[in-house]
């Protein structure tokens, strides 16, 4: 079940990517840009047609319009297109994470929070 969800996750994610180098194709028609920024738009918005703090039903909205969206853009991008931002979603996958450099990125964010928490903690104490 876990590696199910897993696998539909990543396909989910290269396919997002799809849409999103295949809006960027001056050969995609300009209202299935608008069409896959909207998408895109609603996936990363933080305001949602059903809330998320909603038991159960405020997720909904989102494992379904996000995937159903996808699909529909994937539908209505030329067929070229789509195989050319599949090869470029494909490369963009395939590269390798650099756990060091995440390291790094955390070590910084600890830091900096470590600092203005030490900033405030002696604002506070005078």
């Amino acid at each position: 079940m876990l590696a199910r969800l897993r696998s539909w996750a990543r396909e989910l994610k290269q396919s997002t990517l799809v849409v999103y180098f295949a809006a960027r194709d001056v050969r995609t028609p300009w209202w299935v840009r608008v069409l896959a920024l909207l998408v895109a738009a609603y996936a990363l918005s933080p305001i949602d047609l059903i809330p998320d703090f909603i038991p159960v039903l405020g997720y909904v909205d989102d494992l379904l319009i996000v995937p159903l969206g996808v699909l529909l853009v994937l539908k209505l991008i030329p067929p070229e297109v789509r195989r050319a931002a599949k090869e470029q979603a494909l490369a963009v996958v395939d590269k390798p994470t650099s756990r060091a450099m995440a390291a790094v990125i955390v070590a910084t964010w600890v830091a900096v929070a470590g600092v203005l928490g030490l900033w405030v903690w002696r604002l506070l104490r005078n």
